[in-house]
């Protein structure tokens, strides 16, 4: 595939191995459940750099080492904790590195767009007030002395996807045709991307710090979800990561309205399909290549390929929200006993009631585990679905918009 960077989420050591003696340059992430350790444990940092990444080098490239993924986005007591304890922890492993004459490896962590409590027009960009003193200053103070990068995680599809008769889908896959101004700053944006990415520049410039490059540490368009979820499909997925990678492969580099001419080092979310992932169907659909190793799409990372030289893509049939009815049916084929445990888990569930399926009762039959278990299914998800519940069930379940109800059993179902 010619890549020439890859990400990974650990250091998993046959990962690094099969990547040493190659161009390909390295990141490698210390685990969120390491950071407060780390944080109070000099020892137990140079251990994790000793048994991490010195095994590897100079063999692998490892050039950037992340501490955590999107720790500022967890709220639970255990989730702030690591808020007060990713910058200290991020010292650690600087001065192990140092300790061990290792001056090839930046030290950054990647943070999700939900760090900032406002994002647009990008001028207003302004960090979340409760982690900004005590967090954010300190994490630019030590990218700023370090020369290292700002890592964020950045996906047009979501704001897109949330918002789709209000943001062209044109504007978010860099399809052009639109213009919008930023009445702040009198930027002119043309992409959905760079108003995001500038919301992070101009929220670290208002604290003082102008200069701290951005990387991106994921971007990307799912190749297909659930039929709640718009917009993802192969043709909209395919079209946003070959403009992206036409756009950041351009030389001399493009940048944003708000740094022209800077480059952006840009990481695509993701690899492979993960098809264990539980979650919306979107979760499981990122992938350039099926689980399989096959590839989704075609696609060029070194940019060199222009549009005409891919084959024809299948046409996208979800660009507009469904609007209707939704039920959530068992897999056709799913194991028996894997439903009956799934059955019997949900029942048991407070607020969910299975007496329908009660001998003599509405929805008795047909006397199938299949059959019972999208009853229950369909129950559980279109009850809970606003607070969060998908329709997932450890991949025993699917949405489906026909009607699964039959005589007098009538399948309850979400509305979209």
């Amino acid at each position: 595939m010619k890549a020439r960077h890859v990400k990974l989420y650990d250091a998993n050591p046959d990962i690094l191995n099969l990547l040493s003696n190659r161009k390909i340059q390295v990141s490698v992430m210390v685990p969120n459940n390491e950071i407060s350790n780390i944080a109070v444990n000099r020892r137990a940092a140079e251990e994790w750099v000793r048994n991490n990444v010195l095994p590897y080098l100079p063999k692998t490239k490892i050039r950037y080492l992340l501490v955590g993924n999107e720790v500022l986005s967890s709220y639970s007591e255990q989730g702030r904790q690591m808020w007060r304890d990713l910058v200290p922890a991020m010292q650690m492993i600087k001065r192990s590195l140092k300790a061990l004459n290792i001056s090839s490896i930046k030290v950054g962590t990647p943070l999700a767009m939900d760090v900032l409590e406002s994002t647009f027009p990008p001028s207003r960009g302004m960090f979340r007030y409760e982690i900004r003193d005590n967090v954010i200053i300190p994490l630019l103070n030590f990218l700023n002395r370090t020369k290292s990068f700002f890592f964020i995680d950045v996906y047009p599809y979501f704001p897109w996807s949330q918002n789709p008769y209000n943001i062209s889908l044109d504007f978010a896959l860099f399809r052009g045709g639109l213009s919008i101004r930023d009445p702040g700053s009198a930027l002119v944006y043309t992409n959905l991307l760079d108003q995001m990415l500038d919301s992070v520049i101009f929220a670290m410039s208002k604290l003082g710090f102008s200069n701290i490059p951005l990387a991106i540490s994921e971007t990307g368009w799912p190749n297909s979800g659930d039929i709640d979820e718009p917009g993802a499909n192969i043709f909209n997925a395919a079209t946003y990561n070959r403009n992206l990678i036409q756009r950041m492969t351009t030389n001399p580099p493009l940048g944003t309205p708000a740094r022209p001419g800077v480059p952006i080092p840009t990481y695509i979310f993701s690899l492979f399909d993960e098809n264990q992932k539980p979650g919306p169907g979107t979760e499981r659909h990122w992938g350039l290549l099926h689980p399989d190793g096959t590839p989704v799409y075609q696609i060029d990372l070194t940019g060199k390929s222009a549009a005409a030289d891919f084959g024809p893509l299948p046409p996208p049939k979800n660009n507009v929200p469904y609007k209707g009815r939704v039920w959530c049916v068992a897999v056709k084929g799913a194991n028996a006993m894997e439903l009956e445990a799934a059955l019997t888990y949900t029942c048991n569930q407070s607020n969910v009631n299975c007496d329908g399926l009660a001998p003599g009762r509405e929805c008795y039959e047909p006397v199938s585990i299949a059959a019972h278990a999208s009853y229950v299914f369909s129950s559980y998800w279109s009850k809970f679905r606003s607070q969060g519940a998908t329709c997932y069930f450890n991949g025993l379940a699917q949405q489906t918009t026909s009607n699964p109800s039959r005589g007098p059993c009538k399948f309850p179902s979400a509305t979209l």
